[in-house]
């Protein structure tokens, strides 16, 4: 790895050799260490994580969200993948919404709302590799809900970019914008009924939250609204298990977890960009921009065609990884040109959180928990304090699409948490969050680690670029020449006005004994250890 240079700003990553957390949110990574030093394994701490998370961050997750998870046993066993996505109401069709004039899922209808799925995860993980009390793992999200939690400033930033979102709901507006105001860095915030739900789960599990008094509400606001949803949505719902996807990076292995997830795009990038030597010597800064945006091209091309709900995909993933498919995308790459427009269907950044912990035992969890856009659809119910995702936004209304909306059906997801192995061993779980952007971070965070040499902070705070919608956008770093050398090439070039994504990671030093963390300056978090 590449030295520091402790003369530019930027912070050292975290060291530790018993156990590590890294995620978006002191008091998450707080909370993470405290369960692993008090005996608790890498999924106790991960879950005491998220759930923080889903009180402290509530503009980008929450109960009403939904969750996926790699999860890697220390003893070298196969890694597995959950998919807690939630699907559509069994009521809901595609006909419903062009009935209503629509040619994209609205954002903040109840429509938009699919069956949260990280209550039904959190219990199903635990169940399986837990070692101790659920009400001990969510003692410090209650705690944070009931007794309340100082905003930190990226939470306060986001709170006031969306505050229209929040006025679009009365409820929502009564609760988030107390006297109508955005709550600012260092105000307190709580939410009683938030802490009351918790209680429940921690002492009642799943039931608690898909059952009785909690979803009676939650069905109540929905259909008040005009949604489909019903009691038996919510009870017949459950996440499942399944066996995630992988491919060679380097001498390394990606593992992402399979459609309806995006992690297929995010392999595919990776593959691509396996056919280029992007070492410092090889390639410029520009050359590796110009490159990451035509593989993100050829990758979301596919994506946007293919991912969807498990059951009604229609390709083989082998097939689509093979070194026939990826070579002729490869080779339709021009290096000192951009390759044309592109389909683009999907709505673009959204909010998410993404927490890694890797325990003594080398246990890892990579674990991701979203509400879709900032604050989710807007649609709170205030009995149960909890804030409805849109997650149903990810759906497309093109008529015989695999992901056209559809009664129980899962939309395509762009939340996608990560594992990189090299020789059968665990190096490094990472996550990039960012909406569309996760796949193409990805490919970007380990091509900064593994061609670069760059620690998993300096790689975090990378300047980033990302391509959608044909427009190339670039965080600020990146200056004016590289800006003019990629328009030379054909870019639409643009500077974003807001950081791209958020970055967590632990990177795993068998040999030594050490756990590396690193956490993206872009967010409030810390990787911290013991």
């Amino acid at each position: 790895m590449l030295e520091r240079d402790y003369f530019s700003p930027g912070r050292s990553t975290a060291v530790a050799e018993n156990g590590m957390a890294a995620t978006s949110h002191p008091l998450a990574t707080l909370a993470a260490v405290e369960i692993l030093k008090a005996g608790g394994n890498a999924m106790d701490a991960a879950l005491a994580a998220v759930a923080v998370q889903c009180v402290v961050e509530p503009q980008m997750t929450g109960i009403g969200g939904d969750c996926f998870a790699l999860v890697a046993p220390g003893d070298g066993s196969p890694i597995t993948s959950f998919n807690g996505s939630g699907f559509a109401p069994a009521g809901l069709t595609s006909d419903i919404l062009r009935d209503e004039g629509h040619s994209v899922v609205p954002p903040t209808s109840p429509h938009a709302v699919t069956i949260p799925g990280a209550v039904d995860t959190w219990c199903r993980l635990h169940e399986k590799y837990g070692t101790i009390d659920f009400v001990r793992i969510l003692a410090p999200a209650i705690d944070a809900a009931e007794n309340g939690y100082r905003v930190t400033g990226k939470v306060g930033y986001d709170w006031e970019a969306n505050r229209a979102k929040l006025e679009s709901n009365p409820q929502a507006t009564k609760h988030f914008l107390p006297n109508g105001i955005t709550p600012k860095t260092g105000d307190k915030f709580l939410n009683p009924a938030l802490a009351k739900i918790l209680k429940a789960i921690a002492q009642n599990g799943r039931d608690a939250f898909y059952e009785g008094e909690v979803a009676e509400e939650l069905v109540a606001v929905l259909t008040s609204l005009g949604g489909t949803h019903t009691l038996d949505d919510f009870s017949e719902f459950s996440g499942f298990e399944t066996t995630p996807i992988s491919a060679p990076f380097r001498d390394h292995e990606l593992t992402e977890c399979p459609p309806n997830g995006q992690g297929l795009a995010a392999l595919m990038i990776a593959r691509i960009l396996d056919g280029y030597d992007l070492s410092n010597d090889a390639v410029s800064e520009a050359d590796r921009v110009h490159l990451l945006a035509e593989a993100t091209k050829a990758a979301y091309r596919q994506r946007d065609l293919w991912v969807a709900d498990p059951d009604h995909i229609k390709f083989e993933i082998d097939e689509v990884l093979s070194d026939s498919f990826i070579g002729d995308l490869r080779d339709r790459i021009m290096l000192d040109k951009e390759s044309g427009p592109a389909v683009w269907d999907g709505p673009v950044h959204k909010d998410t959180v993404y927490l890694t912990v890797v325990d003594k035992d080398r246990n890892s969890v990579s674990l991701i928990n979203s509400i879709f856009q900032g604050f989710g659809s807007g649609i709170y119910a205030p009995g149960c304090g909890v804030l409805l995702q849109n997650r149903g936004c990810g759906f497309c209304l093109i008529p015989d699409h695999p992901n056209e909306v559809g009664p129980r059906k899962r939309p395509m997801h762009t939340i996608i948490p990560a594992i990189l192995s090299k020789g059968g061993k665990v190096v490094m779980p990472f996550g990039v969050m960012g909406g569309q952007f996760q796949a193409t971070g990805h490919a970007h965070f380990i091509s900064h680690v593994l061609d670069r040499g760059y620690d998993v902070q300096r790689a975090n705070e990378a300047p980033r670029s990302f391509w959608y919608d044909d427009v190339l956008s670039l965080e600020p770093a990146f200056g004016n020449d590289i800006r003019a050398d990629l328009e030379a090439r054909g870019h639409t070039v643009d500077w974003v006005d807001k950081p791209i994504g958020g970055c967590q990671a632990i990177y795993i030093d068998h040999a030594r004994g050490v756990l590396i963390g690193g956490s993206d300056h872009r967010k409030d978090g810390m990787a911290l250890g013991y």
